[in-house]
């Protein structure tokens, strides 16, 4: 293998792969409160050769989508098939929520059952947060409740132990934050198949968005949340630490009117190690784009120093954003298996008649000490050709990526020029799976540092959600 242990004088693009894309699913509704045809934000999960998908569909412009739609593989990506949940929105089967948004997936092996956890949504406010359950990833029930004890629930998430050794083994966890209570995280436990969940318990001191729960082989539950921070149970949910900081957020306003967040993606691998990525430009004068950086933890307690993924060196003009990052769960340690996908521009200072977003992948096949070169998976694309939000354009505020079989999946949206004034955006995944790459040249950021004083380009968030509709007290405004 040939290894070339630095980038910051070899200038090259992403490499332009020849990956055949399979549309998941389309936007069928035709509610007038929704912008048609339009699906975005995607969350993923695999286990063995079965994967799940669960992404907004039709968005409307202040928050959430007519429903969650799903598109489901059972045979390592062969075939799919997709549908909408049911029960949740007016839109469809007898829901009464006029919204729903931040599908998250998971699959409980102890009980069998696959989980697609949402934020419903009545006329633009976080009303609960549900639990939608299916033994065969197709057929799905009415949403149970979670939680609708809430100020202004926003950003949930799901993850289940499926370590049959673990202590916890069949415990499903779902985060979320209360945005009506000054994004103050919590948490609640299933032990039985997500029929029923308990009080919320929180982490004193946890404040934030984006949290994202993994579980260790030992049971140890990990969140890790925009900040970027991390708390942790040992005692199945019953408790949970204070957040200690993973890394303070550095990042680079993207352009093109186009909504981003720093929020985290984290996986875990198969020993037991979380990897957590994120947008950041710590390591780019004068913070002009970002880089996706990672750092690791063995016990979500102690953290790893930032390391830049090395899509392109420093000097390039790109901006990278929206990480979804994947780790093959069968590997782990040293020749720990990542796959990661993302969105960037080529040009970083574009505007929204200039900008050409694209999404991209890179992998790694020794736990992220060494990276192949990145590949185009798809664009470009026009901002204007995607959803519309009060924050701007939107294909997500995450996107995911899954291994099956070895190969890895990104779900994301993808946009065509609207047609008639209707827009053309829907979910993608590459037809069979990307191969990490083998034997070929592998790039390394071994020895960068942070720009000495790196700082963000823009001023703090002002809204405790990113829909804009709970504003953050100008005291409590948080500057890097």
């Amino acid at each position: 293998m040939t290894r070339l242990m630095g980038v910051s004088a070899l200038l090259f693009a992403l490499l332009t792969a020849s990956v055949t894309l399979i549309q998941l699913s389309t936007d069928t509704f035709t509610n007038p409160s929704s912008q048609h045809m339009t699906e975005v934000e995607p969350d993923t999960f695999a286990f063995g050769s079965m994967m799940v998908t669960a992404f907004q569909v039709g968005r409307i412009l202040d928050g959430g989508g007519a429903d969650i739609g799903f598109a489901t593989t059972t045979n390592g990506g062969a075939t799919w098939t997709n549908g909408f949940l049911p029960g949740i929105t007016t839109f469809f089967q007898g829901g009464h929520f006029t919204a729903v948004s931040d599908p998250s997936v998971a699959f409980d092996s102890a009980h069998g059952v696959w989980m697609i956890a949402s934020l419903a949504i009545t006329n633009a406010i976080g009303e609960a947060v549900l639990v939608s359950l299916s033994s065969d990833g197709v057929n799905w029930s009415n949403p149970v409740t979670v939680n609708n004890q809430n100020g202004f629930a926003d950003k949930d998430w799901i993850a289940c132990d499926n370590t049959s050794s673990s202590p916890f083994f069949g415990h499903c966890y779902v985060e979320w934050d209360d945005a009506g209570n000054g994004g103050q995280i919590k948490m609640s436990v299933s032990i039985d198949g997500g029929q029923s969940w308990g009080a919320a318990n929180t982490s004193s001191g946890a404040f934030g968005i984006g949290g994202q729960p993994v579980v260790q082989p030992n049971g140890t539950v990990v969140v890790s949340f925009e900040g970027v921070e991390a708390f942790t149970s040992t005692n199945g949910g019953a408790s949970w630490t204070r957040p200690v900081t993973v890394a303070n957020t550095v990042d680079h306003g993207v352009a093109g009117d186009l909504r981003t967040s720093a929020l985290p993606s984290a996986e875990i691998d198969g020993a037991g190690t979380v990897y957590v990525v994120w947008q950041d430009c710590r390591f780019r004068a004068g913070c002009k784009s970002n880089d996706i950086v990672m750092s690791t933890s063995s016990d979500g307690r102690n953290w790893s120093a930032v390391s830049r993924i090395p899509i392109d060196p420093t000097s390039s003009t790109d901006d990278h954003f929206i990480p979804g990052i994947a780790v093959d769960p069968t590997t782990s340690g040293s020749s720990a298996h990542l796959g990661l996908t993302f969105y960037f521009y080529p040009q970083a200072n574009c505007t929204s008649s200039t900008c050409r977003l694209g999404v991209g992948f890179i992998s790694s096949l020794d736990g992220g000490k060494t990276w192949s070169r990145a590949i185009k998976v798809a664009g470009p694309m026009r901002t204007t050709w995607i959803a519309d939000t009060t924050q701007g354009r939107m294909v997500g505020d995450y996107i995911s990526t899954s291994f099956m079989n070895g190969k890895a999946f990104g779900v994301f949206a993808k946009a065509v020029a609207p047609t008639g004034g209707i827009f053309n955006e829907a979910m993608f995944t590459p037809a069979t799976g990307l191969d990490l790459a083998e034997g070929g040249a592998t790039f390394s950021s071994a020895g960068e540092q942070p720009v000495p004083g790196a700082h963000s380009d823009h001023g703090p968030r002002k809204f405790y959600d990113l829909d804009g509709h709970v504003p953050i007290p100008p005291d409590k405004l948080e500057r890097d």
